[in-house]
């Protein structure tokens, strides 16, 4: 059972009778549905429909829930949720001490399991606190392998939908739930299917370029190379472009090396046979 500890992680509390009504009216997440002992992703979203925060979220005991963020987003999300309180019955807290431990296969019955992993058929499992003993870098591949991208190393705050980093697929944004912050815009994007950058799995003959590199077909830009694992890396792209380049046999190239694109398999997604043909499933 590989397990790692990733530090510079940040955690959340959220307590009290009115903890669960308040955060359902503000995140993607439809925490009716959560169930103990599972870690959904979810995001606070600006009026615009982008994303604003990220993070991961269970419950952690009677009437409180865990947010698991990054340091740098820490203070920021917990001013914000600060100000969305107004008088609701709830206590937020900074816990914990920045670190996570995650593990995988043949993973412990009762560990907290990321709902993010279960699609691609990984059983995995995160905890605070230390305890890991591997290489971090092992959590990269696996993440990079089930084409589960991250902020900071595979897209910028405020500069991605929901729909970007396949949070539609990972149980992190719900269309049944009501109103939440950016709602309007993300469903709308939903149900015209206008959903246009999507995460792929970046395969090179050899070892990729850095993570930041721009991903070309005809000279165009259609993404930038994320988290990078040898000859592996994550990628958000413009889907359309990616077909319309694979179609007419254009190269895809990063730093000037031929590169192949692969949508993740478990998520069903497809790149469109036609360029107004893009579905946001």
């Amino acid at each position: 059972m590989p397990s790692v500890t990733l530090s510079g992680r940040a955690f959340l509390r959220l307590s009290g009778k009115d903890a669960e009504t308040f955060l359902q009216a503000l995140i993607t997440t439809n925490l009716p549905d959560l169930p103990d002992g599972e870690v959904r992703p979810g995001a606070l979203l600006t009026p615009q429909g982008k994303i604003l925060f990220d993070f991961l979220i269970r419950r952690d005991g009677a009437d409180a829930l865990l947010i698991e963020t990054t340091e740098d987003q820490r203070d920021a999300l917990l001013k914000r949720l600060t100000m969305y309180k107004l008088r609701a019955a709830v206590d937020l807290a900074i816990v914990g001490d920045g670190d996570v431990t995650i593990a995988w296969d043949d993973v412990e019955a009762d560990a907290p399991r990321d709902a993010r992993f279960a699609g691609a058929g990984r059983d995995v499992s995160r905890r605070p606190g230390a305890g890991g003993s591997d290489d971090p870098a092992l959590y990269d591949t696996l993440r990079i392998s089930a084409g589960i991208v991250e902020s900071g190393r595979d897209y910028a705050l405020s500069d991605a939908f929901p729909h970007d980093i396949i949070l539609d697929l990972t149980g992190g944004l719900s269309f049944r739930k009501g109103c939440y912050v950016g709602q309007e815009v993300v469903s709308r994007m939903q149900h015209r299917g206008t959903a246009r950058r999507r995460p792929v799995i970046v395969k090179g003959d050899v070892a990729l370029p850095e993570t930041g590199t721009e991903l070309f077909a005809g000279g165009k830009p259609i993404g930038t190379l994320g988290s990078v694992s040898g000859a592996l890396g994550l990628a958000i792209v413009r889907i359309d472009r990616a077909a319309d380049a694979m179609q007419s046999g254009t190269p895809i190239t990063a730093d000037g090396a031929p590169v192949a694109l692969e949508l993740p398999a478990w998520t069903g997604l497809a790149f469109p046979q036609e360029a107004s043909e893009v579905p946001a499933q």
